[in-house]
């Protein structure tokens, strides 16, 4: 292909996530102004299941294709990029109070599910069976914000504006999402391309294109809503993205890979570990203190660089 056609659709894919961040969080701040509902627990339930569509399609891909270390190196590392990466940038730019009330629960289920991860690969396999407690920390995690959600609807009348508003933001939300999910995979696929036609290697290839790039509309809403200064949207949909790519996607991969998946020695010693220590360090400092810390968002891309410093040099793979 063309060099001049990779760049166009890559930068195409660009274009469409950051526009496309731009329109997702405009309506899911719509939505939880029209509904009462808290800004966290919109990007802790719709933001984030629709950002986590990439990992999930790219998983599943590389399991049918059998390509499991693809798989699993793609579930686990989103999540670290998640917190270490884009959680470190928003903590960095913004940091900010949360409320204990809405954020404890979610973010211990986050950290447990990282823990269980871990332990159930401990035999370099996740069989389907076991790890259906993964999906019991999905069930709580979605009835809590259910429960939440319930909890905190106003009752406020809405005005007359605002219910004009229904049709555009109900077409910004989907549109959102479309240009997101496409974006990313122009992206990562022409991404790849063009990093093949610049000689880069395949290693660094994936430790970038993959983790990273199916983690960029994570990436893109968490930067838009920096811009509009909707710091508690950001860390919902980064803990609520972490929740579902650790409880769901690895379980359902091993049920579509008959029953087990394969884990690599990478992925054991090296990627669950490190995950489950950046969950730690980005859930307790809020559960302690109250709020998140700028000193806090620097250790964890400290943290994150490391990690892809060892992941490169020790391991050689990404």
């Amino acid at each position: 292909m063309d060099t001049a056609i990779v760049v166009l659709l890559f930068v195409a894919g660009l274009v469409l996530i950051i526009k496309g961040g731009d329109w997702f969080v405009d309506s899911a701040v719509w939505i939880a102004n029209i509904t009462g509902i808290p800004k966290f627990i919109v990007g802790a339930t719709i933001v984030s299941m629709c950002t986590t569509l990439p990992e999930l399609t790219v998983s599943l891909l590389g399991v049918v294709d059998g390509e499991y270390d693809m798989a699993v190196g793609n579930a686990v590392g989103s999540v670290t990029a998640n917190i270490g990466l884009i959680m470190g940038i928003s903590l960095v730019c913004i940091p900010s109070a949360v409320k204990r009330g809405s954020f404890w629960l979610k973010a211990t289920l986050m950290s447990l599910a990282a823990a269980l991860l871990w332990l159930l690969c401990r035999g370099g396999r996740l069989e389907f069976l076991p790890s259906i407690i993964l999906l019991v920390i999905l069930a709580v995690y979605i009835y809590d914000n259910i429960r939440d959600a319930k909890k905190n609807i106003g009752t406020e009348a809405v005005d007359a504006a605002d219910k004009k508003d229904a049709p555009k933001m109900i077409v910004l939300f989907v549109v959102g999402v479309a240009a997101i999910v496409g974006g990313s995979q122009l992206l990562i696929t022409y991404g790849s391309k063009l990093a093949a036609l610049l000689g880069v290697p395949a290693a660094i290839i994936g430790v970038t294109m993959v983790a990273i790039g199916t983690s960029l509309p994570e990436l893109i809403t968490t930067l838009t809503a920096i811009r509009k200064k909707e710091a508690s949207m950001s860390v919902g949909n980064i803990i609520g993205a972490n929740v579902i790519d650790l409880a769901l996607i690895l379980p359902v991969c091993s049920l579509v890979s008959e029953g087990s998946l394969t884990i690599g020695r990478q992925s054991y010693a090296l990627d669950m570990p490190v995950c489950f220590g950046m969950t730690l360090l980005a859930i307790l400092p809020p559960i302690i203190t109250g709020k998140t810390h700028r000193l806090q968002g620097i250790l964890l891309l400290v943290g994150y660089t490391a990690y892809i410093v060892v992941l490169v040099t020790k391991f050689g793979v990404a």
